[in-house]
């Protein structure tokens, strides 16, 4: 662990991942101070082999020297641990169960049509993820009817889920021919809404770039020219 400097914690991330962006917002939210280490995927660090040899992922977060893995679990280790500030889950048991639900069902749709979009032919199979894309965004707009943010008046976990993903809706948008803006009005809005947070807008990946390693990977798979 000596390479890591004297950070007391550290964050394992990639560039342009949505689940290492949205430990970025949890730790600015809480104003925790921390050390970046930038992962090489294709060859990934002796570090990140170390601490996650399950999954071989990122983001991990080391702190005092023990390691946590997977994006979610990490949000809440950061809640529980720095509790003054900032609380992302609510403390009502029924409540955090409904966070908790919402926050696994971004990750379970939202990043499989956000899939089909990056990894997709265009033709049928891009207008079939399209028409998942609106029936998702459809539910996430009835839940969060007309609050603020999606638990209420406090930007929180589901709100850092979704989030995380945003910078990558332009990819979507531009490779899915439609805009976010016109088909989700009121998700689009909440999302404008949590941009002007510097805890979010300063820790999302630039989507220009983005859209750039989207297309060189599409090129790669032979989907695109």
């Amino acid at each position: 662990m000596g390479s890591m400097g004297e950070s007391e914690v550290v964050l394992l991330g990639w560039r342009l991942s949505m689940f290492g962006a949205r430990v970025k917002i949890a730790l600015a939210e809480k104003g925790v101070k921390y050390e970046y280490k930038e992962e090489d995927l294709p060859h990934k660090s002796p570090l990140l082999l170390e601490l996650n040899p399950a999954h071989k992922k990122i983001p991990v977060l080391i702190h005092k020297g023990r390691s946590v893995c997977e994006s979610k679990i990490i949000l809440e280790y950061i809640d529980e641990l720095w509790k003054s500030k900032s609380p992302l889950l609510p403390s009502d048991p029924y409540l955090r169960s409904q966070a908790k639900f919402w926050a696994d069902y971004i990750d379970k749709v939202i990043y499989d049509v956000g899939m089909k979009f990056m990894a997709g032919p265009k033709g049928q199979e891009m207008e079939k993820a399209r028409h998942e894309w609106f029936g998702y965004l459809k539910v996430l707009e009835g839940e969060l009817g007309e609050k603020p943010y999606f638990m209420g008046d406090t930007f929180g976990y589901v709100d850092i889920a979704l989030m995380s993903y945003y910078n990558h809706f332009y990819t979507y948008e531009t490779l899915g021919d439609f805009s976010f803006k016109i088909e989700s009005p009121k998700l689009f809005a909440w999302a404008t809404r949590c941009m002007k947070r510097e805890t979010v807008s300063k820790s999302l990946p630039d989507p220009h770039k983005i859209y750039d390693h989207t297309i060189v990977y599409r090129k790669s798979i032979g989907v695109q020219e």
